[in-house]
């Protein structure tokens, strides 16, 4: 019995050893995870502790998880439809955002990651709402209660809503409701939030559709590029490469994808340098400059980094929002129904009486 509580007390040394030793052999790709996640994460933590201040930390942390489960839903619509995105960003009091790396390539696919979130989210205040409902538990039922008002808040047809994104699917008409439905809705919320949103979604529509028809709003849009020095220092002295009278337009060619999208390629001619970027599709370029270039290191090697800047008009192409008809009722009947759903059941919760959150 001495010899086996010995060998037992020894165990958790054992224990620590391996996930040491562990730490040690991946800790390199460890960290790399962590650092992927870290934003993300942060992020979440920050907002629960915003939320926590003017609520139950329960019902800050309830929040937060639904509004992540909307966001996994549009990230896993993109990674369905194949477009890279990054993970979600949460801001306190104002929700969270994924940024796409690449344009959709025509109104359906925007719309089908935009009704990602709210079918997804949905479902998520569906199950608070089932577990809430079997338990007797009010808390989880306004919980749930939220849950479905956010939904119903983001099916809005105003930019940058999904509401908005999904109306490219049914009808570029619903941004008319949404503006006037929208003005409406922020004279009863009295919201400050719900203003700014619909004030640069009219603004934006202004300049697409009244200032700019037919010319293109002027857009700028960045790229930076990292190429190895010591390549170029082997066919140039460094001087050429960083002075500054190397600073000004560049030759470019525009070409489409078979996929669709539209590209701008460029090139710098004494360092045979090329290089691309992405552009909305039935874009204007109008000039391609080089900007800037410095010495950089990274993974000890000696780069130069060169900013390029790409001006163009942004034109209304109506090719995009080319859907065909079935797919427009589709799309509306599920845009509708959802809305009806969630009106229903934030309804029925309302009629509970139930308390407050907070």
């Amino acid at each position: 019995m001495k010899a086996e509580r010995k060998q037992d007390s020894r165990n958790p040394w054992l224990l620590l050893g391996a996930v040491a030793l562990f730490l040690l052999s991946k800790g390199k790709s460890l960290l790399l995870a962590l650092s992927k996640f870290s934003g993300p994460i942060i992020s979440m933590a920050v907002t629960v502790g915003a939320y926590a201040l003017i609520s139950p930390i329960w019902f800050a942390l309830g929040l937060v998880l639904l509004i992540l489960v909307h966001e996994i839903g549009h990230v896993l619509a993109a990674k369905r439809k194949g477009l890279p995105v990054s993970l979600p960003l949460f801001i306190p009091f104002i929700g969270a955002l994924i940024m796409m790396k690449k344009h959709p390539k025509d109104a359906v696919t925007e719309a089908y990651i935009a009704m990602g979130g709210p079918v997804v989210g949905t479902a998520g205040a569906l199950v608070v709402y089932g577990v809430g409902y079997a338990l007797n538990n009010p808390f989880l039922l306004v919980l749930a209660n939220v849950g479905f008002l956010i939904n119903l808040f983001n099916l809005i047809p105003i930019h940058p809503l999904d509401g908005g994104r999904i109306s490219t699917a049914v009808s570029r008409w619903l941004w008319v409701v949404g503006l006037i439905g929208g003005a409406a809705v922020i004279i009863y919320l009295k919201s400050w939030l719900l203003f700014i949103i619909w004030a640069l979604f009219a603004w934006d529509l202004y300049q697409k559709y009244v200032k700019y028809r037919g010319k293109g709003k002027p857009q700028k849009l960045q790229g930076v590029y990292e190429v190895d020095l010591q390549r170029l220092q082997s066919e140039l002295p460094s001087w050429y490469a960083f002075s500054d009278q190397h600073r000004g337009p560049l030759a470019f060619t525009t070409f489409c994808r078979l996929t669709g999208e539209q590209m701008v390629r460029f090139h710098w001619g004494m360092l045979n340098f090329q290089g691309e970027l992405e552009v909305p599709a039935g874009s204007i370029v109008h000039t391609v400059e080089l900007t800037g270039n410095e010495r950089v290191m990274k993974d000890d090697r000696e780069m130069l980094r060169v900013t390029i800047r790409v001006d163009y008009a942004e034109l209304v192409d109506d090719r995009y929002y080319d859907v065909p008809k079935a797919t427009r009722w589709r799309y509306g009947a599920t845009y509708a129904g959802l809305a009806v759903f969630l009106i229903g059941m934030i309804w029925s919760i309302h009629n509970m009486g139930l308390p407050r959150p907070y």
